[in-house]
């Protein structure tokens, strides 16, 4: 049987946001951020933007003070799912949604959201030089980056890079580069597994529908080889930190 659906949309469908993150622990992060009204909101590397709009909503978007925000990244599917969330929460008058560079971006934003896209910039050092060109004096940025829970096979080092460090190293790098840690917090592990159900969710639910279509092996191949990666590899190894950092 030939799926008529598209397989490309079930990718992140059942995904909130492409970060292990839960509602509370983002309430948390957008408080801390602090955004204000009349605030540029930037979010480099948004994907579909969930927090950008979040963030957006925060600082207000009534009145002369209205709260702004531009989303850039390079998926064009995540852009326009973005600009459809915008729309149906009355947003999109006050949010863009651009194709672009993470890394290439120049105008500064009175605060910047990047989360799990220091790799667009050439990893984590790079990001946070490049980060500190954006946000205005004053401003805040939320950044959301990899450590080392505890020491990795070297299986599981090749897959995200000789760069990632522990935690005490990430903060150090951004203590070096000038930044202060206004708020630091890392996902616990329930925020991980959903994360890591989520990306697989959509597609396994398309198997499950169409099991005879031609793309199926291949899909199952991926998702079996992510999930023996996950539980036999990285789970509980591979940490997200999000640092609130101001200069």
């Amino acid at each position: 049987m030939q799926a008529t659906d598209n397989l490309a949309d079930s990718r992140y469908a059942r995904m909130r946001w492409n970060t292990p993150l839960s509602e509370e622990h983002a309430a948390l992060l957008l408080r801390r951020l602090d955004v204000r009204p009349g605030a540029r909101v930037l979010d480099l590397g948004c994907g579909w933007g969930e927090l950008l709009l979040r963030a957006v909503a925060a600082g207000g978007v009534s009145g002369a003070l209205a709260t702004r925000g531009v989303g850039v990244d390079t998926d064009d599917a995540a852009l326009a799912r973005g600009r459809r969330s915008a729309a149906g929460r009355s947003l999109d008058r006050h949010v863009a949604f651009v194709m672009g560079e993470a890394a290439a971006w120049q105008e500064p934003a009175d605060r910047v959201l990047c989360v799990g896209s220091a790799h667009a910039f050439g990893g984590t050092g790079a990001a946070l030089d490049a980060l500190a060109t954006v946000v205005r004096p004053g401003g805040r940025l939320l950044f959301g980056d990899a450590y080392w829970e505890r020491p990795p096979t070297p299986d599981t080092e090749q897959i995200f890079g000789p760069e990632v460090t522990d935690l005490p190293g990430l903060v150090e790098v951004a203590r070096e580069r000038g930044w202060r840690v206004l708020h630091l917090s890392t996902a616990d592990q329930r925020e991980w597994d959903d994360f890591e159900s989520t990306w697989l969710a959509g597609r396994q639910e398309w198997l499950l529908r169409y099991p005879e279509d031609p793309r199926a092996a291949d899909v199952r191949a991926e998702l079996d080889d992510r999930l023996r990666q996950y539980v036999g590899g990285y789970r509980g190894v591979l940490g997200l930190a999000y640092l609130v950092l101001g200069r």
